[in-house]
């Protein structure tokens, strides 16, 4: 199956998670969360069970802690996959919704942030959004952004990146393996003029920033140094704009 790594570890949906809203923008549902007031938008493209994860939520609801207001969108307009269904296997579903069309639902999203006073915009891809990121940002459509256990994304995908980037991988990832993350720095190394920053976790596994188990402290660490990391990356390069 294309992309088996991508459900074989979903997220946990019996916690409570979540302190925003969701409301409309550019005709999407999204998840916000952080101050109406901050100038510094950051936007989530999810992995592919979409925007309601409570873990998800929380994480957006940390990184707006510091000074950010965040959305997380509804890149699959109501029909994000579901393992349950069985009618409706990942193949198929995936089929119907390419991560290249989902800079078609980004673009103006944040063109829409910008027009209510967001001086600068960065953005997270977490599995499924990493394809959309790196679109963005050929198209220079964000100031910064960050990857987090990509899927789908290949070498050609990173040489064109034109912002800054910040890619988190998994040591365990059948998807984007060490060896590929490695490649991805190799052609970042090559283009100093875009600052760049790549590491590989150990001992962690694809979806390990969104997809963990909050009653387990070594997950719960793990995914908070990547937290973190991406914070930092935000921090460093949209809080100078």
């Amino acid at each position: 199956m294309v992309g088996s790594e991508c459900i074989s570890n979903h997220p946990i949906l019996n916690v409570s998670g979540g302190v925003g809203y969701v409301t409309d923008i550019a005709g999407v549902n999204t998840y916000v969360t952080g101050s109406r007031l901050a100038i510094l938008a950051i936007v989530f493209i999810s992995d592919i069970y979409g925007f309601k994860p409570p873990l998800l939520r929380k994480v957006a609801d940390k990184v707006a802690q510091h000074g950010y207001f965040v959305a997380v969108p509804d890149f699959f307009h109501g029909e994000p996959y579901n393992d349950g269904n069985v009618s409706r296997p990942f193949d198929p579903w995936f089929k119907d919704h390419d991560s290249a069309k989902g800079i078609e639902t980004a673009k103006p999203i944040i063109e829409a942030l910008k027009r209510k006073g967001a001086s600068a915009v960065g953005v997270a891809g977490f599995c499924w959004g990493a394809r959309t990121l790196t679109d963005l940002g050929k198209a220079k459509l964000v100031q910064a952004s960050v990857i987090l256990h990509p899927s789908f994304l290949t070498v050609d995908d990173i040489r064109g990146v034109e912002v800054p980037i910040a890619i988190l991988g998994a040591e365990h990832d059948t998807i984007s393996p060490p060896k590929l993350i490695n490649q991805f720095q190799q052609v970042l190394n090559a283009k100093p003029e875009i600052d760049s920053y790549v590491k590989i976790f150990p001992n962690v596994s694809h979806g390990w920033t969104v997809r963990y188990d909050p009653n387990d402290p070594k997950a719960v660490e793990a995914a908070g140094e990547a937290h973190q990391t991406m914070i930092n990356w935000f921090d460093k390069h949209l809080k100078k704009n």
